[in-house]
């Protein structure tokens, strides 16, 4: 099934001569495959290069502008796939911006940890960042007839929305691949930054935080389980970010006294990795984490949709020392709008304390029922 990509409309709409597209975003969520998409209705001549092939390291190592003139000639693009792997490739990124006024560039590459390490600083003010997610549902919305949107989005909450994914139709064989990306890309990936050797007390990292979705992690408490320095899992948790694997929530407060923002939550951009670290594919009914699978699929699809809709905003979540609570608040335009999940639907109470402090926001219940309309 081709669903097509808002990211490629994004691309389309940003790139200009000048500037630097970076397509960013984890493992097989389709980086590749979305630029060949862009490529195929393109008019004007082109130069594409795979940032893991060697030669092409030797191709850019001089750094001339004759030289690069020689290799771009009369292209209007210049692409590169995997860009991360070329050595200082952000300085190499910048004297062509620099010097052919009248060239696009789209490079990708497959984590922000890669990117930043490569074309960060050189690339200050001469770049334009896109994530690449997991499908979306507001790329599915076109797709699904009405009568079969309820058990597509069961099967989600379990095995997310990685592409390919949705060419498998045995049950089985989408657990299978999932775990396959898990113990193949994402791990592999991520053992190879700086040199991380601990693949154990990483993995065991992850599955405390998958077991987690929806309440406060403690740094202090993760290390005292893992036996690993407060350090140690601050820098994990950033590598963690960076690959696309998790996200950060932090506490919202306008210094109420009873307002708690000493810790952070965390979720997964993508439900089926999650439940791949877990090894649980059970069904919905097996389960007794349903809402916590809602609230992470509620969250990252959210996260799709303002990044798609370039949305600008803050996210946060809230709670009080007597456990009042909301799962993502959001402030944007001078106002804030207070979102809770819950699976099935249920009468709408508006936590007091939040009422009383904040009466000019807004309170909405995101659940199986309305949450099209949100995402």
């Amino acid at each position: 099934m081709f669903i097509p990509r808002i990211a490629l409309e994004l691309i389309q709409k940003k790139i200009t001569s000048g500037k630097v597209i970076v397509l960013t975003g984890a493992r097989r969520v389709g980086k590749t495959f979305l630029i060949s998409q862009y490529l195929k209705n393109l008019n004007e001549k082109y130069l594409l290069f795979n940032g893991e092939d060697f030669a092409v390291h030797e191709l850019f190592k001089r750094k001339s502008i004759q030289h690069y003139k020689n290799i771009i000639g009369d292209n209007k693009l210049l692409v590169i796939d995997e860009v991360q792997n070329i050595p200082d490739v952000g300085r190499i990124l910048k004297l062509i911006v620099d010097n052919f006024s009248d060239l696009k560039i789209l490079v990708s590459g497959s984590s922000a940890f890669d990117i930043s390490n490569e074309t960060g600083e050189p690339l200050t003010g001469r770049k334009k960042e896109i994530i690449l997610f997991p499908i979306s549902e507001s790329e599915l919305k076109n797709f699904e007839k009405p009568q079969e949107k309820f058990d597509n989005l069961s099967l989600r909450l379990l095995f997310g929305n990685m592409p390919e994914t949705f060419s498998i139709t045995s049950i089985q064989e989408k657990a299978e691949y999932l775990r396959e990306i898990v113990n193949s890309y994402l791990l592999k990936d991520i053992l190879a930054f700086e040199s991380l050797r601990n693949s154990d007390k990483l993995f065991s990292l992850l599955k405390l935080i998958a077991l987690q979705i929806g309440s406060e992690v403690s740094i202090q408490e993760l290390g005292k389980q893992l036996a690993m320095s407060k350090n140690t899992i601050e820098r994990y948790l950033d590598i963690l970010s960076k690959v696309f694997i998790i996200y950060k929530l932090t506490g919202f407060s306008r210094n109420l006294r009873k307002e708690v923002v000493k810790n952070s939550k965390w979720y997964f951009y993508d439900n089926g990795i999650r439940n791949a670290i877990l090894a649980n594919f059970n069904l919905l009914n097996n389960r007794n984490d349903v809402g916590m699978l809602w609230e992470n699929y509620m969250m990252s699809e959210r996260l799709k949709y303002n990044h798609y809709k370039e949305v600008i905003y803050n996210k946060y979540f809230w709670r009080t020392y007597d456990k009042q609570e909301i799962d993502l608040i959001e402030e944007r335009g001078g106002k804030l709008f207070a979102f809770e999940f819950k699976w099935n639907p249920t009468k709408v109470r508006i936590p007091a304390a939040w009422k009383s402090a904040y009466p000019d926001s807004e309170y909405h219940q995101i659940n199986n029922q309305n949450y099209l309309e949100w995402v």
